[in-house]
């Protein structure tokens, strides 16, 4: 799948105000400064498209773009959004503000109706962070589909990356009794976008079906 085009749509303070769920949508989340702002620009071949900041914490609101895809075999293109999200675990907000923050992305993601899939995005330099556990177990108490995107690859020797991806699903595996699918990832390097944007091809033509 090449994505055509990519452009900023709105930034939302509830789901009650993101645009009309009249497409797929994909919401892209993880710890503050993982990387997420990077690799939707990789994805989306726009390196001014999501803003990427040093400052972790950058992203307040619900953040939409368009997005129109096509494959090789495709005459006609498909519509989508991808949803840039708050990250969490920033802890130089006061205790309100980041109540408030998860409020917000609980509701989007329980009551937005066309999110097909959550891709929570793990640093893949670091071993097991119990906050991303955490997160994840939400999700499985939410029954929302989701599959994790492991950053930064470039960052680290392939077998640290390799050993920190292992670590990370035995802890999950303590918990679920399924793994649930993952890329790794490399904004610099474009690793892992053929992949990511496949699983969103495939995503988009199940619903079609």
């Amino acid at each position: 799948m090449l994505i055509t085009k990519a452009a900023y749509l709105i930034s939302s303070p509830s789901y009650d105000k993101c645009p009309k769920a009249d497409r797929p949508e994909y919401a892209f989340i993880g710890r503050s400064n993982v990387g997420k702002s990077s690799l939707i620009n990789m994805l989306c071949n726009n390196s001014k498209l999501a803003k990427i900041s040093v400052t972790p914490g950058k992203t307040q609101l619900i953040n939409h773009y368009t997005i129109e895809s096509a494959t090789a075999n495709q005459k006609k293109k498909t519509n989508w959004f991808l949803v840039d999200l708050p990250g969490y675990g920033y802890a130089k907000r006061s205790q309100q503000q980041r109540k408030q923050w998860s409020r917000m992305i609980e509701d989007y993601l329980r009551k937005r109706e066309n999110l097909l899939n959550i891709f929570i995005l793990i640093d893949a330099r670091h071993e097991p962070q119990q906050i991303d556990l955490e997160f994840i177990e939400d999700i499985g108490k939410w029954e929302l589909p989701f599959t994790i995107v492991f950053t930064k690859a470039d960052k680290e020797k392939p077998g640290a990356v390799q050993r920190n991806v292992n670590s990370f699903f035995e802890k999950v595996k303590e918990s679920w009794q399924f793994l649930p699918r993952y890329f790794v990832t490399s904004a610099i390097k474009k690793q892992g976008k053929e992949e990511i944007l496949n699983f969103i091809d495939e995503s988009n033509k199940s619903i079609k079906n």
